[in-house]
Parts: C-alpha cells; structure tokens; sequence
C-alpha cells in the first residue's frame, strides 16, 4: 500500500503537546521526502513541514517554527510529527505527505502520495 497512515491526533488543551506519527511502506518511504500540512475548516490546505529522506534537512511554516519538530525514522519507516505549545489556531486535520523531494513535499500541488488525515483538536 502506497498510502501513508497517520495516527496520534486528538484533543489538547492550549499550551500542550501532541506527537503525529506516519507510516509508509518501505518502498513509499524509500528515499521520499516527507512532509506534514494541515487544513482547517473553510481554508485552504497548508504547508506545516518537511524533512528529506535521509534526515539531514528540516523546513517549516513559520507559523510552527520553534513549536513543531519533525522527525523520522527509515528503520521504522514513519515519521512524526511533535508539536509543543499547541495554540488553539493549530486545530485542523493534518496529512502526511510523501515525494521525491523535499520541494515536492512542500508543494500541495506536487505531493505525491497524502494519508488519510488525522484530527486536531486544541481547546482554549
């Protein structure tokens, strides 16, 4: 199965933390770069962060820099998402990305592979 699977969303108060974590088979997460976006709703999809397959390279929205780290690891093929001092603007639905690149991964155009989303919910 080519599609991620993201799990670990759920409901936080504002000021706590959740960790998101995405599965891939190998051959999905096999040299792809992956990524994390998030909708909520009424707007349009976003770019939350990206990481390139062999980890050496982080990029994020600047909405979640310093707050949000993005992580994985290829033994295990997933990667995660922690995200600290949640706010309650950070409540959406949150996709796992895969592609080639890290550029394609920051890209909602260019994404190759999207999970399914997973519910965030951060209460004021």
């Amino acid at each position: 199965q080519a599609q991620p699977v993201e799990s670990g969303g759920g409901l936080v108060q504002a000021g706590g933390s959740l960790r998101l974590s995405c599965a891939a088979s190998a051959r999905t997460f096999s040299r792809y770069a992956m990524g994390w976006f998030r909708q909520a709703p009424g707007k349009e999809r976003e770019f939350v962060a990206a990481i390139s397959w062999s980890g050496g390279s982080t990029y994020y929205a600047d909405s979640v820099k310093g707050r949000f780290t993005i992580s994985r690891d290829n033994a295990k093929n997933t990667v995660y998402l922690q995200m600290n001092s949640l706010k309650p603007e950070d409540t959406a639905v949150y996709y796992c990305a895969a592609g080639p690149t890290t550029a394609q991964v920051m890209s909602v155009s260019q994404v190759r592979y999207w999970g399914q989303g997973t519910q965030v919910t951060v209460s004021s």
